[in-house]
């Protein structure tokens, strides 16, 4: 069985061989080949991984990608059959408008995999109100075209699909929460540097400045906390002045990129607790990377983490406000047994989205979608 993904994660094609990499390797041999085709990156080139995993990054502007997918989709599939394609649709879907192009005429089906919609449940600029629109314009239209839409969570993507008319029996919940539990545990010798922990990239829809301004709030009965940032993105340097005008340069430091995994569990087991404060997310890996370490964590209700988290039982799921989200990080260092306890229980929580587990159904659920066509 043949596999053409249609990927937004051009990671691979420039050797970052990160998360998505890593899926791949457990991935890979359920399938007799895969192709990828990944938008335009610097320094990428086409590479082969796995062994028969092989990646074509576009060498157009990501604009033109649609056309990049159905001129390279074309070569590809005169080479070989495949069993399916699927393509990771976000923004303005240019890769099912691609994909669709590619197919046309054809009787291969095509799965949409939809982690999660920009600007939905909460648009906090322009551009994803923008993107919000599309989708709700553009799903109800490419119900009628695709075989099935994949999505990562049984709550927010499957609710919003089913409210723009796309048939139950369309919807595919395949979890896109791959831990390796050996590696992400508990390391009881990395003593608590920080208190709070952010990671992810410094966007508008990570809630980063909700977060400093909680913090700030939360310095005036607890003037030792520290606050780490792992991340890079557009508002760095805007960020830092924010925290400079709240009065809380001094408590926040920025973390180095963690080049292996090894580093990134140190990282989080050196905190008391991660934020995460998203407007948007589809499953938020950081959160559950976390919650494996037995680090607590504080979540805004996106994406898994209503099915992760038992508020106030394994973490807390907190509203998208400062004084809520300050509140909840006073409670946590109130009371470390209390917190240390529900950290334990978040542990529990992720177990069973061990990585060799919930790849094997992704794999075995694509090939049930395309063989029932």
């Amino acid at each position: 069985m043949n596999l053409l993904m249609i990927s937004g994660d051009s990671s691979i094609a420039h050797r970052s061989d990160g998360a998505f990499y890593e899926m791949l390797r457990r991935f890979a041999p359920y399938w007799s080949r895969i192709d990828i085709l990944t938008p335009q990156a610097d320094g990428a080139s086409s590479r082969v991984i796995h062994e028969h995993v092989h990646v074509h990054p576009s060498p157009w502007h990501r604009a033109l990608q649609p056309l990049y997918i159905r001129q390279k989709g074309a070569a590809l599939l005169r080479e070989r059959p495949y069993t399916l394609v699927t393509s990771h649709d976000f923004g303005f879907f240019y890769n099912s408008i691609g994909a669709l192009m590619l197919l046309r005429g054809t009787t291969i089906p095509l799965v949409s995999e939809i982690h999660h919609v920009e600007g939905y449940p909460t648009a906090t600029t322009l551009r994803e109100k923008l993107w919000r629109a599309t989708a709700m314009r553009y799903l109800p239209w490419l119900s009628h075209h695709v075989t099935g839409f994949r999505v990562v969570n049984r709550r927010e993507v499957p609710e919003l699909l089913k409210k723009l008319g796309v048939p139950t029996s369309k919807i595919h919940v395949l979890s896109s929460l791959y831990l390796d539990l050996n590696t992400y545990c508990p390391l009881p010798d990395v003593p608590k540097t920080y208190d709070v922990l952010f990671v992810g990239r410094l966007a508008t829809n990570k809630g980063v400045d909700v977060l400093l301004q909680a913090f700030a709030q939360l310095t005036q009965s607890h003037p030792q906390v520290t606050l780490a940032l792992r991340g890079d993105g557009p508002l760095k340097s805007s960020l830092i002045a924010e925290a400079s005008a709240l009065g809380i340069a001094d408590k926040l430091h920025f973390v180095p990129r963690q080049t292996d995994n090894v580093s990134m569990v140190r990282l989080y087991n050196s905190a008391r607790m991660l934020v995460c404060a998203s407007t948007v997310e589809g499953n938020p890996r950081v959160t559950a990377e976390a919650m494996a370490c037995g680090t607590l964590v504080l979540s805004t209700p996106v994406g898994i983490m209503p099915e992760l988290i038992r508020d106030g039982d394994n973490g807390f799921l907190v509203p998208r406000d400062v004084d809520g989200l300050a509140s909840a990080m006073r409670r946590v260092l109130d009371a470390p047994e209390f917190a240390a306890n529900m950290a334990a229980a978040g542990r529990e929580a992720v177990l069973s989205y061990e990585a060799t587990v919930t790849i094997r159904a992704y794999a075995e659920g694509l090939q049930r979608i395309a063989l029932n066509k």
